[in-house]
């Protein structure tokens, strides 16, 4: 028994482990001055205590006592197993995508959204069931005429219409202003989640804008824009 040789391996384990002088000591009920003792080969722990930390430390008590091992971390459960671990998590998560996947891909429909309309032109999506949908509609372009006018109100409203009945989803309004049809557009995004449609099936033309454009004469210029809908 070499008291140098276990006392290097002791400071071997604490340091290989992350742990100062004072949380061994912690650990093992004694004072960080009796931990640095051991390290410097003034002292030994007790075989007690001995046998306690190479099995903290998984290592053979003949080992420890010869000082001979070579000391690696001891690995946490997490650690030591989570390639395990993670598989398991894997697993799991593809078998909740597959389940959601597997039971709701065909309740829900997805379309893209464009301008049926020489005159303008659109992007967006739409993603709907029986009972709701939800609505994305965005960079709004007029590639009609050269339209210099400055208007002094402007609105762009998203309607949905059913058979004779029509509904006003969503209005975007610029009152008292004093700018350029194309510049107006440039902002609108519409973006409707849970919407509780008329219809059930959506097909082309069943929703559309309606841009109302009033000049600094108050003259009124209006344009309706029926939407396509596509399959994705």
């Amino acid at each position: 028994m070499n008291p140098e040789r276990i006392g290097q391996m002791i400071k071997d384990i604490r340091k290989k482990n992350h742990l100062t002088q004072k949380q061994f000591a912690d650990k093992y009920g004694v004072t960080y001055q009796a931990v640095s003792k051991w390290e410097n080969g003034k002292n030994i722990p007790d075989i007690v205590l001995l046998r306690e930390i190479g099995k903290d430390f998984e290592i053979p008590m003949e080992d420890l006592l010869d000082g001979k091992t070579s000391i690696t971390p001891k690995k946490s459960f997490v650690k030591k197993y989570k390639w395990y671990i993670l598989g398991i998590v894997v697993v799991f998560l593809l078998g909740i995508f597959g389940y959601f996947y597997s039971h709701h891909q065909d309740e829900f429909e997805f379309k893209t959204i464009s301008a049926n309309c020489n005159q303008f032109k659109l992007s967006g999506s739409i993603a709907y069931n029986e009972n709701k949908s939800s609505i994305y509609i965005s960079h709004i372009e007029y590639c009609g005429e050269e339209d210099t006018t400055m208007y002094q109100y402007l609105e762009c409203n998203l309607y949905e219409v059913n058979q004779n009945t029509e509904t006003k989803i969503q209005e975007y309004v610029k009152k008292d202003t004093s700018m350029t049809l194309e510049e107006f557009l440039k902002d609108i995004t519409f973006k409707i989640d849970n919407y509780e449609q008329q219809c059930k099936i959506y097909k082309n033309e069943n929703l559309y804008l309606q841009i109302n454009a009033t000049d600094m004469n108050g003259k009124t210029t209006t344009y309706k824009v029926p939407l396509s809908l596509d399959h994705c």
